[in-house]
């Protein structure tokens, strides 16, 4: 086996040029692949990160309870409303789930809140909005308000209130100023505008407000409980798996946010499809022109197997030599395609600094190992074929040659 491994070395370093061009070959194949691994990867991440990372990966919603029935002797349905109070549904003993739900492995952050529609208020100006409640401290537990803010203070406290940047600019508001907030329940308060945040999404931007639970309690009649706990998690692709997780430890009814993204999955699997495609003709590439190489090599040297076979060199021996040379094309040209790969993608930011306007090339998910792995295996896969084909040189006819 060690003497196969000279002789498929001194192949290799007869001719030089010739190995080194198709070791070059291998490694631009070997690069394409890395690339497009870092490519369609971080393009995957940075969706999913203007998508759904600030947004809940679980929310726990209220569930509205269902108001009365009776049914009449003539047997009508009657639904019994509770006039002049808008039925609000909460969850009363959310105190007692949190520190439950902060243990599970994987949760990031939990962030229990009181939801609303409302009405602010500026003089004779008036605009709806959907009102969140949120714990102080909390605020950016979920949505990074601390790094979409343009004016003031992100932290919340008693009688102040965050608005977006088109909002604010609707009502001519400006930090500082007094406002009115009118809940759907009709209970009214005045608020400080102490912080404006603009995130680039138009809707919320121009109708959501943030102010803190003491605030929200009695706007919308909830002295205890809140309306919806939102959760992030480290990694938003086991959403499912510890919802259910959550599910089963609380008996909450913990929804993931890949319920209703079903276009958008199916937009990230005909991409990832996409990038199968491209890296399988990469190694296809590979393969071909490793097989083609070895195929010329065997031919050129058929008076040298034929001296081999003539001095008792066996079949196996013969075709142990050509996929050993097949190997080591794999191997180098491998390791050199993964370096330069590596080295191409350092210039790019990480995933955590992705920007509009960039390509979105995550280093980490270059698949280097996977690579260098299907590389060898592809080039190993090439050289059967030549290796076959050389071990059936007959001795005789190729010294004849």
């Amino acid at each position: 086996m060690l003497y196969a491994l000279k002789i498929a070395t001194r192949y290799l370093t007869a001719n030089k040029a010739q190995t080194a061009l198709l070791v070059s070959g291998v490694a631009v194949g070997v690069f394409i692949f890395i690339f497009m691994s870092a490519l369609i990867g971080g393009l995957a991440e940075f969706i999913l990160s203007r998508t759904v990372g600030d947004i809940s990966h679980i929310t726990i919603e209220a569930e509205t309870a269902d108001p009365a029935l009776l049914i009449s002797p003539a047997g009508h349905v009657l639904v019994v409303a509770e006039r002049g109070r808008a039925r609000t549904a909460t969850l009363a003993d959310a105190a007692t789930w949190l520190p439950l739900i902060e243990g599970v492995p994987g949760v990031r952050a939990v962030s229990p809140q009181i939801t609303g529609a409302g009405f602010l208020a500026r003089g004779a100006q008036v605009a709806q909005v959907s009102v969140t409640g949120v714990e102080p401290g909390r605020e950016s537990a979920i949505l990074d308000l601390a790094g979409y803010m343009v004016a003031g203070d992100v932290r919340l406290g008693a009688g102040l209130i965050v608005l977006g940047r088109d909002l604010a600019d609707d009502l001519n508001l400006s930090i500082g100023q007094t406002l009115r907030l009118q809940s759907a329940n009709g209970v009214t308060a005045a608020l400080t505008l102490s912080g404006i945040f603009k995130t680039g999404n138009g809707s919320m931007d121009s109708a959501r407000a943030f102010v803190s639970l003491s605030t929200a309690r009695p706007l919308y009649a909830m002295p205890q409980g809140v309306t919806r706990i939102e959760i992030k998690l480290d990694d938003l692709n086991a959403a499912d798996a510890t919802a259910l997780r959550i599910r089963a430890l609380t008996g909450l009814d913990a929804v993931p946010w890949t319920d209703g993204a079903e276009q958008l999955m199916e937009a990230l699997n005909a991409q990832a499809q996409t990038g199968y495609f491209l890296k399988t003709f990469a190694l296809i590439t590979i393969v071909i022109g490793v097989a083609s190489a070895l195929l010329l090599s065997t031919y050129r040297r058929r008076p040298e197997i034929g001296i081999m076979r003539a001095m008792g060199a066996g079949r196996g021996f013969v075709i142990f030599v050509f996929v050993t040379q097949g190997a080591l094309i794999g191997l180098m040209g491998g390791i050199m395609g993964a370096a330069l790969g590596y080295l191409a993608l350092l210039p790019f930011p990480s995933r955590d600094a992705f920007e509009p306007g960039t390509l979105p090339m995550d280093i980490t998910q270059g698949s280097y190992g996977l690579a260098i792995t299907l590389t060898v295996i592809g080039a190993i896969l090439a050289s059967i074929l030549p290796a076959r084909s050389a071990a059936r040189v007959d001795p005789v006819t190729a010294i004849g040659q």
